[in-house]
């Protein structure tokens, strides 16, 4: 009996044991790296491929490495608008006789199924097209600039001496205005001609995220070629980009009719003097002067140095420093040093 009661007890101490409420255990949880205020994560991107040296813009490695491409862009009014002007990754105006300005375009990384109107050469876009060491396109040109083409050995594609295959016109301009290529067709004439498939140059140095440079404030940037000849870039906060306008007009692109848009924008002041009666210019690219590079809505003075015709062309803030851009798209403007410029 006295076993049976022991038993019990023992049972009863064990139940009230395991039905005991035990204290809650509380565990203190780090929350300072989690996300506050419902905020979606900062998501770093992926960049894949390798910088274009032109543009700082990522691409496979392999199409980096392809050859330059400089194209002549007609800009006489009745040329108007441009196809493929838009995927260059830097573009140059120059005046030629007065009053125009034209265009070469440098290409590496985009391939536009529509280029042109293309037109004739200069000797200095010979000068761009061998500092680039590229593959120059062009209809034609003044003797100077043809016998310079040769004397420098530049990888020509000539409108005037290649087949339609290459250059076609098309009937909703009048020629000269209307000739066209197509940048599928110009890679393989570059390989028909067995000109090299990669060029030696220099290209920028780009800053690895979007940069605000300390300057002065550039808005809207007005530049007076000649009379009636302008070039007009304003900025949009949005897109912290500039949109471009000629002659008081939208620029836009002729094949999709997008508003044409940069960047950067570099200024380059020059000596320029008329050497013909046509009225063609000798455009002092080598040496040094100054000028002014623009971006996200700021602007800073600067210095240019080129040292010969195949050297490259060097740009300076005023420490001496050179200059670095922001990844995407440079339009250059090439003026003379009395050009009336406004900058607000």
């Amino acid at each position: 009996m006295k076993k049976i009661l022991l038993l019990v007890l023992v049972l009863g101490i064990v139940i009230t044991g395991c039905n005991k409420e035990e204290e809650p255990t509380i565990i203190d949880v780090d929350t300072s790296n989690e996300v506050q205020n419902n905020e979606e994560p900062i998501v770093e991107e992926v960049k894949e491929g390798v910088p274009s040296p032109l543009s700082g813009m990522y691409a496979p490695e392999e199409v980096v490495n392809q050859r330059v491409v400089a194209v002549m862009f007609d800009n006489h009014p009745r040329a108007r608008w441009q196809a493929g002007l838009k995927d260059a990754e830097i573009v140059y105006e120059f005046p030629v006789e007065a009053p125009y300005t034209r265009y070469i375009g440098l290409y590496l990384i985009n391939s536009p199924e529509s280029i042109g109107p293309i037109r004739s050469s200069r000797p200095y876009f010979v000068t761009k097209a061998l500092e680039f060491d590229a593959v120059y396109v062009r209809v034609g040109g003044s003797e100077q600039a043809k016998k310079d083409i040769i004397n420098l050995k530049i990888a020509d594609i000539d409108g005037l001496t290649s087949s339609s295959k290459v250059f076609w016109r098309k009937p909703h301009k009048k020629a000269p205005n209307n000739l066209y290529s197509s940048m599928e067709i110009i890679r393989q004439t570059q390989e028909e001609r067995n000109y090299n498939l990669t060029g030696k140059y220099e290209g920028f140095e780009f800053f690895a995220e979007d940069t605000d440079i300390q300057g002065n404030e550039a808005k809207s940037i007005l530049i007076n070629y000649f009379n009636n000849n302008t070039s007009k870039f304003k900025y949009d906060e949005e897109e912290k980009v500039y949109t471009r306008e000629k002659d008081g007009e939208l620029h836009v692109d002729e094949s999709d009719r997008s508003t044409i848009t940069a960047k950067n924008i570099i200024i380059q002041q020059v000596n320029t003097k008329v050497i013909d009666n046509e009225g063609r210019l000798e455009i002092g690219l080598i040496g040094e002067g100054t000028g002014k590079y623009i971006t996200n809505g700021n602007c800073i003075d600067i210095k240019w140095k080129k040292d010969s015709r195949e050297s490259n062309t060097y740009y300076y803030d005023n420490l001496g420093n050179e200059i670095m851009l922001n990844s995407g798209n440079t339009w250059i403007q090439v003026v003379d040093t009395g050009t009336s410029i406004v900058i607000e």
